[in-house]
């Protein structure tokens, strides 16, 4: 049977919370074991110009600001593999974690930190999972490119579907927004400037009812519903980008941690605490207001100042119980030498 690998500090994700846990836990000198997942990099990797993070001026593909995080941990030492979390057990420690559903592929670990991020929600459209990555996808920075010249849809009415939208514009003649409601979800500066473009059109109070076409041929058709009085139309557009959100990648802790309704983990007031001691969570997992690439990093870097004070107080107190134990009569001389008088 393959040995089990040990950590101090494993980091479950490899987003910008993840990194920066990594980068902190490792200047520390805490070793993390970073799990990266199968796709590493989380949101980031699939936004496109990145104007409000601090540093950069001009603004940075989100791709590129993965991997200048990514370098600077490893450069402290912060160690990486390939893998997904399917199992967990934290009744005692070190904590045990399977990974991609393997018995034997197991790692130990004195302390987790939780940074598994969230994912792009679908629809749930029969046509949208049969053209799922042939004309249909939830990521333009991935996939704009192959749509040059083609009229688009791109469903949602948040923030990220009008940065979507409006990268898009760089290929597509028009864009399409299909948004169910009469007005935007997304912030101020966000709706103004897509509503303000001139290769976006809005489909109010819609949504996506149909996409025709098959893998050979991609997408050839669109179909939307009126959502006040039923009608349908059909629009000859090739491409639709689903953008309505995202779910939080806590399935794992189910039974074992708290969570709220959404599926957030629930942390302890200004911490990264969970119910569990010497588990952590941090980012897009149990942040339900920002969500935020800045955020997920500042919330990485307290996940792991919260773990190296955490493992100190925990080695401290194993160091005088273990005193104790060699002189019984220690800890109440002790403890009466420290009494007030």
């Amino acid at each position: 049977m393959t040995q089990p690998a040990q950590t101090r500090v494993l980091i479950i994700g490899a987003g910008c919370a993840g990194l920066t846990a990594a980068l902190y836990a490792a200047r520390a000198e805490l070793k993390p074991l970073v799990l990266e997942g199968l796709v590493p990099g989380g949101q980031l990797m699939i936004t496109t110009d990145v104007e409000n993070y601090p540093g950069f001026p001009d603004g940075i593909m989100g791709p590129e600001v993965i991997e200048k995080f990514r370098a600077q941990a490893a450069r402290f030492g912060a160690e990486f593999r390939f893998g997904l979390a399917s199992k967990v057990d934290v009744s005692s420690r070190p904590f045990r974690v399977e990974v991609d559903e393997d018995p034997e592929d197991v790692i130990l670990a004195d302390a987790i930190i939780i940074a598994s991020g969230a994912d792009a929600k679908w629809l749930g459209l029969e046509d949208e999972t049969r053209l799922r990555n042939y004309g249909v996808s939830a990521c333009a920075t991935c996939d704009g490119a192959f749509f040059k010249g083609k009229e688009l849809a791109v469903i949602g009415g948040g923030d990220t579907a009008m940065e979507e939208a409006i990268f898009l514009t760089r290929y597509a003649p028009m864009v399409h927004v299909v948004h169910r409601r009469d007005e935007l979800r997304a912030s101020k500066i966000m709706a103004a400037r897509a509503l303000a473009h001139d290769k976006l059109t809005f489909h109010w109070n819609s949504v996506l009812s149909g996409i025709g076409g098959s893998p050979e041929t991609g997408v050839t058709s669109v179909t939307l519903t009126n959502t006040e009085d039923g009608t349908e139309s059909t629009h000859p557009w090739e491409g639709v980008f689903v953008a309505i959100g995202h779910k939080p990648n806590s399935e794992i802790w189910d039974g074992i941690l708290d969570m709220d309704e959404l599926g957030y983990l629930v942390t302890e007031s200004d911490s990264t605490y969970t119910k569990v001691p010497g588990v952590f969570a941090c980012g897009d997992v149990q942040d339900r207001v920002y969500r935020q690439a800045v955020t997920a990093a500042g919330s990485g870097c307290m996940a792991a100042i919260d773990v190296e004070r955490w493992l100190e107080a925990e080695e401290s107190a194993a160091v005088d119980d273990q005193a104790s134990a060699a002189d019984p009569g220690m800890s109440s001389s002790s403890q009466a030498s420290s009494t007030p008088v």
